[in-house]
């Protein structure tokens, strides 16, 4: 069985790979998306099509932002290893699964809509919203020991030799 430290680097190099890979696929989606608007594209420029156009803009914009976000918890990670003490599994789990269930309900939802209103994919959108939440949450709660763990100023004005 892995020690703590060989799983924690494990998760860290697992989210920084998935992390740069879906970056490059949201940017791409990104770039699809000013290829369609430098070409005026009916289908996605016509007032008609707003919903659409709007709804991946959505997807575009969480998918890389989430993308950043797993890039800086592996970093985090590998700085702090103790960050992976708490929780790493279902952490890591719920922000994987809010990566595919934000995004892709976005674009779901604008690639069948209904007289303005998103089709049924944007259901996708509440259940990746609650499981990055949780992600955010245990991540935060697991940083709660580092203000005990690190020397405060007094302690480190007190060891200085005069």
């Amino acid at each position: 069985m892995p020690n703590n430290n060989d799983e924690t680097i494990g998760y860290s190099r697992k989210h920084i790979r998935f992390g740069w890979w879906a970056l490059l696929v949201f940017l791409t989606l990104g770039f699809g998306l000013e290829i369609l608007h430098g070409f005026k594209i009916r289908a996605y420029l016509d007032v008609s099509n707003e919903t659409r156009r709007f709804m991946w803009t959505l997807a575009h914009a969480h998918g890389s932002l989430l993308s950043l976000v797993h890039v800086l918890f592996g970093v985090c990670l590998r700085v702090m290893p103790e960050l992976g003490t708490r929780n790493l599994r279902l952490s890591s789990w719920s922000l994987v699964g809010a990566s595919f269930l934000l995004p892709g309900g976005f674009f779901l939802g604008g690639m069948f809509f209904y007289s303005g209103d998103p089709g049924l994919g944007i259901v996708l959108v509440p259940i990746g919203g609650t499981l990055l939440g949780i992600a955010i949450y245990l991540i935060a709660r697991s940083t709660e020991h580092l203000r005990q763990t690190l020397p405060s100023a007094k302690q480190k004005s007190k060891n200085k030799p005069n």
